[in-house]
């Protein structure tokens, strides 16, 4: 897990092709712009999925996993926290490899507050828990980029 903000995600250039990609983008790119669901980046090995939604109180938010992607969540508009724990702590509860989405059990170790100006990396040992509102049910704009790992 990386958590930082956009000024400062270039320093993690080199760790991977896929996020070597994204941070170019992100230089140049207007990402209010996206359209809503699927955008290309470079095929399957980097695109953005922007969508926007209502945050929820933890007890309705669900745990998602991914095997094949890591994730970089940048908040557009709005606010809320995302919830992480190592793959290893959690039980797995179901898992659809089309989609690459593995779902979980058990308890947050790490919040990582998200407004405009942060960046949330996960890996595939990074399972994340998104949309949990912060102090209340909030509209949040938001853009995925998912990098093949």
């Amino acid at each position: 897990m990386i958590y930082t903000t956009l000024d400062r995600i270039a320093r993690y250039r080199g760790l991977c092709p896929s996020l070597d990609t994204a941070i170019d983008y992100l230089a140049t790119a207007d990402l209010s712009a996206l359209k809503p669901g699927r955008n290309e980046v470079d095929g399957d090995n980097v695109f953005i999925n922007r969508f926007g939604y209502t945050t929820l109180p933890e007890a309705e938010a669900a745990w998602e996993g991914h095997a094949q992607y890591a994730d970089l969540h940048v908040v557009l508009a709005g606010e809320e926290r995302i919830g992480v724990t190592d793959a290893a702590r959690l039980t797995p509860t179901t898992r659809d490899e089309a989609s690459d989405f593995i779902g979980y059990d058990g308890p947050v170790d790490t919040w990582c507050p998200m407004a405009p100006g942060t960046a949330l990396i996960v890996f595939p040992e990074d399972v994340h828990m998104v949309k949990v509102q912060k102090d209340g049910p909030v509209q949040v704009e938001k853009a995925v980029f998912k990098l093949k790992v």
